[in-house]
């Protein structure tokens, strides 16, 4: 069965929010599908996106796991954010939760150590 997921972002204001996701994404959109929305395609077939809903923004949560966290958080910090919160859980599952301008929680998962 072939699956593709749409992963969708509420946000006050798409040019504000295109700069953060840049920043956090470490590149710029894949493409823009209209004047409201703006996507990045993180694996084949998988994708996020942000889209200018003023009266949605700020309650998306969303992870996405990874190979190397501790290159992600590294690299991420190099473009100037920093984590809102760090968690390791009792399976020794680590997140990094990021907040965009909006509050919207973008969190990345790894592996344990």
């Amino acid at each position: 069965m072939a699956l593709d997921l749409f992963a969708g972002i509420p946000v006050a204001d798409r040019a504000v929010a295109l700069k953060w996701y840049e920043r956090l994404l470490g590149c710029p959109p894949t493409f823009f599908p209209n004047d409201t929305e703006a996507v990045w395609e993180l694996a084949e077939h998988r994708y996020v996106f942000i889209e200018q809903r003023p009266d949605h923004a700020g309650h998306a949560m969303h992870t996405i796991f990874v190979d190397d966290l501790d290159a992600l958080v590294a690299q991420i910090a190099e473009r100037g954010l920093d984590p809102a919160k760090r968690e390791t859980y009792d399976n020794g599952v680590r997140k990094i939760t990021y907040c965009d301008p909006d509050g919207n929680e973008i969190g990345f998962g790894g592996a344990p150590l």
